[in-house]
C-alpha cells in the first residue's frame, strides 16, 4: 500500500485500516509461532503498513 493512497482516506478509515493491519499481524505472529506461516516476508510488509498508517495519521493531526 502506497502512501499516496493512504493520504486519501478519511480519519475513520485510517484508524479502521490500523486496527485490520494490526489484527492481520497477530495472525501472521501466531502462525510463525507454530510453523504454519507460508510467507515469513509478510510480517515485514504489513509491519511497514502499519507504521505508513501511523504516519499518515500523525501528518493529518499536525495539520
Amino acid at each position: 500500500m502506497k502512501a499516496s493512497e493512504l493520504r486519501s482516506l478519511s480519519e475513520q478509515d485510517l484508524n479502521k485500516k490500523l486496527a485490520d493491519l494490526k489484527e492481520e499481524l497477530f495472525n501472521l505472529r501466531f502462525q510463525h509461532a507454530i510453523n504454519q506461516l507460508d510467507n515469513p516476508g509478510r510480517i515485514e510488509v504489513v509491519k511497514k503498513d502499519i507504521a505508513r498508517v501511523k504516519t499518515v495519521l500523525r501528518a493529518n493531526a499536525a495539520k
